[in-house]
């Protein structure tokens, strides 16, 4: 890893900048002008080509390794703030299949996304189409006892697999940072790919 620091360089900063090296690998440069062009200033691409999906997440977070997850990324100074991919095998052919939103985001929160001793509340759970394919967002807080989550999903069905992408933050930072979490939300895509 290479470290790049100024005087001037706030902490975030320095980590972030020592962080770039790796990630670079995981940049398809031959992916799609659209994925190219959704990029914002302050985030950095992931793409999985053996999955079969991208997204962006904020400049400065580190991969983490968690089991069950397929991708994590969290903010090295405030770990609550978080982005996860989860991708399971699936029979069904779209996410309409399992119901309507605010039932299936239901199922979701109360037997995935938290804990069963974190009392939950979905906010808003819609339905969108991009590229022709259905996908399913919703916004939820989970309580725990000393913190309250607030979190954003998207779920969607492809490549014969369920794909979940989870971020939020601690609920006295959301005003601060739901514009940047939306972003990672907005920018999560299923692509297609040969088997």
């Amino acid at each position: 890893m290479l470290f790049i620091a100024a005087i001037s360089s706030g902490r975030r900063q320095l980590v972030a900048v020592g962080m770039i090296a790796p990630f670079v690998s995981l940049v398809d440069l031959t992916s799609s002008t659209s994925f190219a062009a959704e990029n914002k200033k302050g985030f950095l691409p992931v793409t999985d080509n053996k999955d079969g999906y991208s997204f962006l997440y904020p400049f400065g977070w580190q991969e983490v390794t968690i089991e069950g997850q397929d991708k994590v990324y969290k903010d090295v100074i405030e770990p609550l703030e978080s982005v996860s991919v989860t991708v399971f095998p699936t029979n069904k052919e779209d996410i309409r299949d399992f119901g309507p939103p605010d039932q299936v985001a239901g199922t979701l929160i109360k037997k995935v996304l938290a804990p069963p001793s974190q009392k939950t509340k979905l906010i808003e759970a819609k339905e969108q189409e991009v590229d022709g394919r259905a996908y399913y967002t919703f916004e939820f807080v989970a309580q725990a006892p000393n913190f309250t989550r607030h979190a954003l999903s998207a779920i969607v069905i492809g490549n014969g697999k369920l794909y979940t992408l989870t971020t939020g933050a601690n609920e006295r930072r959301w005003g601060k940072v739901k514009d940047q979490l939306q972003t990672i939300v907005e920018s999560f895509k299923v692509t297609n790919f040969l088997k």
